[in-house]
């Protein structure tokens, strides 16, 4: 189990970007009646209505709206979202996939498209990209659940693969059947995590300089705005340096 790698640019930029991506409850109440249409309407016995419970109650989300969207959709309510997964390239190369949960193909299909050609990307194929990713669990922890050993620590004793470390938190990684096993686990000795999630972990990064790193972080910026997009994912590094002459 490696604990020491960087897990800057795993899934998207630090600090003001992950909160602003994540704030949008209309994009958890779309994973709520998602996931409580697909299983039980019970958080306790469906670990993706769980998990989505989990990532409104962490933004402060009042108890009352999960409810309400739980019950809407386990009445058979509320819209139908279907997902759907697109696959292109970035700016110098980078893979991206976005993960989206939408009433309307056409109009999300459209959405993405134009976002990447106007943003030095190319919309692919299915599959074009995500053979160079792996299919994990990934369970995130803030800077304050510990230190990087504590939390390796308690990474190894719940059964986890990897566990990857910065100064804004903690990537935990884990096999897809174990992953809510493991969230458990880690629940006993660190505290309710901020994310439990399925996520695409990407086998290379890819380098990104300045003159392309400030048109990537735009088309993601993009694409995390549209009300159908729940996840974007890429391969992509940018370094500190860069980070910090980009403001």
């Amino acid at each position: 189990m490696a604990g020491h790698s960087k897990f800057k640019n795993i899934m998207h930029r630090k600090g003001a970007q992950d909160k602003k991506r994540s704030a949008s409850f209309s994009k958890l109440s779309r994973e709520i009646t998602v996931a409580a249409k697909m299983g039980m309407p019970d958080p306790d016995f469906n670990p993706r209505l769980r998990a989505a419970v989990n990532a409104a109650k962490a933004l402060s989300v009042p108890k009352d709206n999960i409810q309400r969207a739980i019950d809407k959709a386990s009445k058979g309510d509320g819209e139908n979202y279907e997902e759907v997964r697109y696959e292109g390239y970035g700016p110098g190369g980078v893979a991206l996939i976005v993960e989206a949960l939408t009433d309307n193909r056409n109009r999300t299909a459209t959405n993405v498209r134009t976002a990447f050609a106007k943003n030095g990307g190319n919309l692919g194929a299915s599959g074009a990209v995500s053979h160079g990713f792996e299919r994990l669990g990934l369970i995130e922890y803030g800077a304050a659940a510990g230190n990087e050993d504590t939390v390796l620590e308690a990474a190894i004793e719940a059964g986890a693969d990897d566990v990857e470390s910065d100064e804004d938190g903690h990537a935990i990684w884990t096999s897809i059947d174990v992953l809510h096993p493991v969230s458990r686990e880690l629940e006993k000795t660190l505290g309710e995590a901020s994310a439990v999630k399925l996520a695409w972990k990407p086998g290379l990064r890819t380098e990104v300089g300045e003159s392309d790193a400030a048109t990537l972080l735009k088309l993601i910026d993009i694409l995390d705005d549209d009300d159908d997009v729940q996840a974007v994912w890429g391969n992509y590094d940018i370094s500190d340096e860069v980070m910090e002459k980009l403001g």
